[in-house]
């Protein structure tokens, strides 16, 4: 399915997680932090930038794997992207929704 994203078309899953990593951008992650009531500061873009990085690596995604990685606290995770953390944020990075997420 496709959706106007930024001004362009982009090919998202009927849950609105991008198909393709290579059509993201800054400005799409941003686009849809919008859509998601998520205002980006530099902390958030730190946290885009380690998820992309597992995704990647291959490596799954957890709450619990995002509380030891260093980057963030869990605390501090839930207040960045209220509603479902994993789920709001991997939407922005661009990356597939975790299979822990439901």
């Amino acid at each position: 399915m496709k959706k106007l994203i930024a001004n362009r078309e982009i090919d998202v899953n009927e849950e609105g997680y991008l198909l393709d990593f290579n059509q993201w951008d800054k400005e799409i992650g941003t686009y849809i932090a919008n859509e998601c009531n998520v205002s980006m500061t530099d902390k958030h873009w730190e946290v885009i930038d380690y998820l992309q990085d597992k995704h990647h690596k291959e490596e799954a995604l957890s709450i619990r794997g995002i509380k030891k990685s260093g980057v963030i606290n869990i605390k501090e995770f839930y207040n960045l992207f209220p509603g479902g953390p994993l789920k709001i944020s991997t939407k922005i990075a661009g990356i597939p929704k975790p299979k822990s997420c439901i």
